[in-house]
């Protein structure tokens, strides 16, 4: 359940990080809702999921599955470059993403 949790943690990190760009400075209000909501339901569950797994690995894939999701929705949404270079670099971090799940044992 744990690794249930830090994914979705890591959708909605995907959600308040570009509803940021949405809220243009938290100027707008249901972008702005939308992203605080977000944003607090998100920390709540990387807490609870890190209560099982180790600390290290549910930030770093936490931050991994946002850090990607922002970037393919910046390129989808927010009309961001796309480049071979740059996918190629966001597939570097899906690996290390896949590669911290396979190698951690929750406690």
């Amino acid at each position: 359940m744990a690794w249930v949790s830090l994914v979705v943690a890591g959708l909605l990190e995907i959600v308040w990080a570009i509803g940021l760009k949405y809220s243009h400075g938290f100027t707008r209000l249901g972008a702005t809702i939308v992203t605080i909501v977000a944003l607090v339901a998100s920390f709540v569950l990387l807490g609870r999921a890190a209560k099982t797994l180790p600390i290290g690995t549910a930030y770093a894939v936490w931050v991994g599955i946002g850090a990607v999701g922002a970037a393919i929705g910046g390129m989808a949404l927010l009309g961001e470059r796309a480049s071979v270079a740059r996918i190629a670099f966001l597939s570097l971090i899906v690996a290390g993403i896949i590669g911290l799940k396979l190698t951690t044992h929750a406690e």
